[in-house]
């Protein structure tokens, strides 16, 4: 195959779910996106392919490495899915600091995270210093706000009924179109 290459890093232990069961989700990634992939077990993913296949592979894979599983991952290869990333660190600059901001994130029992995939129409993934998001573009900025808010301290009742007041509006938008 010839085209252009990149390379992505990801985390060690994050490099098994990229290849999947007998290389199922590498093999997939490849078929589905025209690319290949020359996965190093450090972590380092080598992207073989044309610039514009490339493009959308590497959120797949950037997706895996923060956490998410792969079916959520390829959610990314159709074109109204999207990936944000929220760096932890720039509202917590400790590591207890950033541990107690995963627990408000998830809250009790995973109830907040639901709540927002839920009302959101999104996946959620806590992984290391990072909150990731993978959503529909029309519902993305509902499901940042409602992480940000958390981020900076809002009680998870006014989350809640943020994410309340969202739904209905995503709901209303989407009967529109």
């Amino acid at each position: 195959m010839v085209g252009m290459t990149e390379i992505v890093k990801i985390p060690v232990e994050r490099v098994k779910v990229l290849v999947g069961e007998h290389g199922a989700t590498k093999k997939r990634i490849e078929r589905r996106c025209n690319v290949e992939l020359v996965i190093d077990p450090e972590g380092e993913i080598e992207i073989v392919g044309e610039a514009a296949d490339i493009y959308f592979v590497r959120d797949v894979i950037k997706a895996i490495g923060r956490g998410f599983p792969s079916q959520a991952s390829l959610k990314l290869l159709e074109s109204e899915f999207g990936l944000y990333i929220i760096q932890m660190k720039e509202f917590a600059h400790t590591e207890k600091a950033i541990s107690r901001l995963k627990g408000r994130v998830i809250g009790e029992n995973g109830k907040i995270k639901m709540q927002i995939e839920e009302a959101t129409d999104s996946f959620l993934s806590i992984y290391g210093n990072t909150v990731g998001i993978i959503s529909r573009i029309d519902t993305m900025d509902y499901a940042k706000e409602a992480i940000s808010m958390i981020l900076n301290g809002a009680r998870h009742t006014s989350v809640l009924a943020y994410l309340a007041k969202a739904k209905r509006e995503i709901m209303e938008a989407r009967l529109r179109t």
